[in-house]
Parts: C-alpha cells; structure tokens; sequence
C-alpha cells in the first residue's frame, strides 16, 4: 500500500500525509500564510454577519465610603 499524499492548502505541493510535521501544510511558512490569511479576514467561515454587540449600560455607581476616624 503506497502512502497517502495530498496538496498543501497553500501551495499546492504534495506531501505525504503520515510524515508531515506540519500537516495539512508542506512547510512551517505554509502553515503561517494560512494562519495570516485567517487573521487579516481574507478567509472566513459563510454564515450570517453577527449583530452588533448592544451598548453596555453604564455601571452602578458605589456607595461613598463613610470618613475614617
């Protein structure tokens, strides 16, 4: 049985999937695009646009502390 190989998600370069340390990715670098693409939002899962977070109501102001003696 021949090792299972598959395509980098960034690259394109095969790789075999069992002796990978940085599977999915061919490389170190490749893992860090894809991880940069997911933070600068150029990759994104589908769904709806979450709504906008209310406006806190303000906080309840303390009671004064009594003077010390």
């Amino acid at each position: 049985m021949s090792p299972a190989t598959v395509a980098c998600p960034t690259c394109g370069r095969e790789l075999e999937w069992a002796s990978a340390p940085f599977r999915p990715f061919c490389s170190e670098r490749c893992r860090l695009i894809d991880l940069g693409a997911w933070f600068s939002e150029q990759r994104a899962i589908p769904g709806e646009a979450a709504a906008a977070p209310e406006e806190a109501p303000p906080a309840p102001e303390l009671p004064a502390k009594p003077p010390r003696r």
